[in-house]
Formats: C-alpha cells, sequence, structure tokens
C-alpha cells in the first residue's frame, strides 16, 4: 500500500460521511494513499476519538488509522465545496443524511455511496435517494468483497467502482487504488447496488448453516442457488445478469458467507444458537443489512411472483419465528428445478 504520508494542501480534498466501519475503512484507504481526507462521524466523542487518537474504538477496535484523517461532527464542514463524497451510512438512515445534504451540496461535486442496503417501504436503491433529496448528478456506487478489518490491516482486496459517468470512476479510483486494493469500473449501478444488499440475505443462511455445522457442501448449495435468487431478482429489477459472476456479485457473496467475521454471518450463526433477533442484533453492536434486506426482498420477489425459497426461508427465520434447521430443511425440501436457470441464460444472450 502507498506510504501513508501527508500531503500538501494542493491535494483534492474529499470527504466520507458516516464512520462506521466501513466508512472509517474508505477514509483509512484514502489518506493511506496520502490524500487528506475528513471524516463526517454524527457522534461527537468518535469524532474526537479518531481526529485526535487516530482510532475507531467502537467499530475497528486495537487497529490505527491514517494521519491524513481528519474528523469532525460538523456535516456542513464536511462536505461544503468538497469535490468528492463518499457517503456510508447505513441504509435505513440513508434518506435523512440526504435531506440535510440538499442545503449543503452543488451539482458539480462528485459523490459514490458504498451503502449496501435498500430503503424500506419505497424499495428505493441509495442512488435513487440522492438523486431524490440533493442536486447531486454525478453520482455512483463502491461495492465487493471488503471485509472492513482485514483492509485496514493491510490486507489485499479488489472492489468495484458503477457509474454512468466516467469522471466519477476515475476521480473515485485515482483517490482509491494502490498496491493493496484493486479498483474495477462497471457501468451496471443497479446490479452492484442489488448484488450488495441482497447478499446479506444469503450470508445470514450462511452463518446459520455453519452454526449447525451442516458443511462444506451444504454451504456451496446455499451459496450457489442464493446467487441464482439473486440474479433472477436483480434481472427482473433492471440489472445485468453478467454484473453478478463479478466481485460484486459472486465475489462480494463469498466473502460474506465464507467469513465468520462477517456481520450477516454471524446474526445467522446468534439465531441458530437460539438468541432471538433481538439479542442477535445486540451481541453484534452494529448494523447488519441482511435482516431489513430480507423483509424488503420476500416482499418484492411475493409482489414479482418470483420464486426464491432461499430467501423466503431467511425472512422467516429473522422476522417469524422459523426455527433455523427448519427453515433450511424446507430449502432440501423445494422441488428441484434447472441447474442454470434459463431466463438468466436469455437474459444474459440479449445483453451480449
Amino acid at each position: 500500500m502507498a506510504d501513508d504520508t501527508t500531503s500538501d494542501e494542493t491535494t483534492p480534498r474529499v470527504s466520507v460521511l458516516g464512520a462506521g466501519n466501513w466508512g472509517t475503512t474508505i477514509a483509512h484507504l484514502i489518506g493511506s494513499n496520502g490524500f487528506p481526507v475528513t471524516l463526517w462521524a454524527r457522534n461527537r466523542e468518535l469524532a474526537a476519538e479518531i481526529d485526535e487518537r487516530h482510532q475507531n474504538s467502537r467499530y475497528l477496535p486495537g487497529l490505527s488509522l491514517s494521519d491524513n484523517i481528519r474528523a469532525t461532527a460538523d456535516l456542513a464542514a464536511a462536505v461544503r465545496d468538497v469535490p468528492l463524497l463518499f457517503l456510508v451510512v447505513p441504509s435505513q438512515a440513508f434518506r435523512s443524511v440526504c435531506e440535510q445534504l440538499g442545503e449543503l451540496v452543488r451539482p458539480s461535486q462528485l459523490a459514490v455511496h458504498a451503502t449496501k442496503g435498500i430503503e424500506l417501504v419505497t424499495y428505493k436503491r441509495m442512488t435513487q435517494i440522492v438523486l431524490e433529496e440533493t442536486c447531486l448528478r454525478q453520482i455512483g456506487v463502491l461495492s465487493g468483497p471488503n471485509i472492513a478489518r482485514e483492509m485496514v490491516e493491510g490486507k489485499p482486496a479488489g472492489t468495484v467502482l458503477a457509474s454512468r459517468f466516467p469522471r466519477v470512476i476515475e476521480v473515485a479510483r485515482a483517490h482509491l487504488k494502490s498496491p493493496q486494493l484493486r479498483v474495477y469500473s462497471n457501468t451496471d449501478v443497479v446490479g452492484v447496488e442489488l448484488g450488495g444488499t441482497l447478499k446479506n440475505i444469503i450470508a445470514i443462511a450462511a452463518g446459520m448453516a455453519t452454526q449447525m455445522d451442516l458443511g462444506e457442501n451444504a454451504k456451496s448449495l446455499l451459496i450457489t442457488r442464493g446467487l441464482s435468487e439473486i440474479a433472477r431478482l436483480g434481472v427482473a429489477l433492471g440489472a445485468d445478469p453478467m454484473t453478478f459472476s463479478g466481485l460484486a456479485g459472486i465475489g462480494d457473496l463469498m466473502v460474506t458467507c465464507a467469513s465468520p467475521i462477517s456481520r450477516n454471518h454471524r446474526v445467522g450463526a446468534a439465531l441458530a444458537r437460539g438468541l432471538s433477533l433481538a439479542e442477535a442484533i445486540e451481541s453484534l453492536g452494529m448494523v447488519a443489512e441482511g435482516v431489513k434486506a430480507c423483509k424488503i426482498a420476500y416482499e418484492l420477489t411475493t409482489q414479482l411472483k418470483i420464486r426464491s425459497p432461499l430467501m423466503h426461508g431467511v425472512y422467516r427465520v429473522v422476522h417469524e419465528g422459523l426455527d433455523p434447521r427448519a427453515g433450511l430443511g424446507e430449502l432440501m425440501a423445494a422441488a428441484v428445478q434447472d441447474d442454470i436457470d434459463p431466463t438468466l441464460v436469455r437474459a444474459a444472450a440479449k445483453g451480449a
């Protein structure tokens, strides 16, 4: 990774909004590349800790952050006249933050969000919320197989930047790329957003399977059938099916399902140990987007009449109290269909 050297005042400024584990990690990656970066935290005490001690003990305990990070609890100071913004706040708080941004930003500013979720009730993706609540138009999304703690520890990774605006990809990539991090581009904003959101549901199922010691064969079944369900719903919502074969699809799905430190994997494991949903979330101490995402996916697939036994099973375990073993048992008992979904093959061929 690039040396963590302090850059001069001529370096373009960048701000990251949201000081959870992923927002802090993005700020750290940018700062470690030599760019001065402002990190906005809603909590003043957290902002002070990051600014003064270069640590985030709540979300990334024991790890040191780049000296190039300057943290603040003042949203206006963090965003006004800053050329590049990264929005990294939980999906269900995303609109309220964008409402505040509406009076602070200008159309000339570039924005990339890195929030893996969909808004409840409206089913809006985060880019849609940005367009509704602000004048920002040059926007994109960052997603991929990115375990935050590993990246702050300096371990190698890849990620995807998706936007219809080449300038957004160019500028954001320049701040993020390093020998540690490979940054790939994509124009399928819908697919990248949905891949990052829906994989969290499958990760909950994988956590259940791991806790119940069902074996690697069962986990492979969950991942592959989960990917098929993600792609089926994604295509119905306007995504390119090929996106789900890349880092923002199968790549993100694999790491989230395999890693025991993945938030959604940990929620699934906690539920399989017999904890209630409230207890599982409390033990996690941070947001697990899959909890909300499985409700949204259940409602969408029901409305669209899309067969999704795995995502429906996760919804029933999480929100209706179904026993996890019974939920996974229902998947095994489901009617066997084609290994490769013909509708996805046709969709991919149509887009070729």
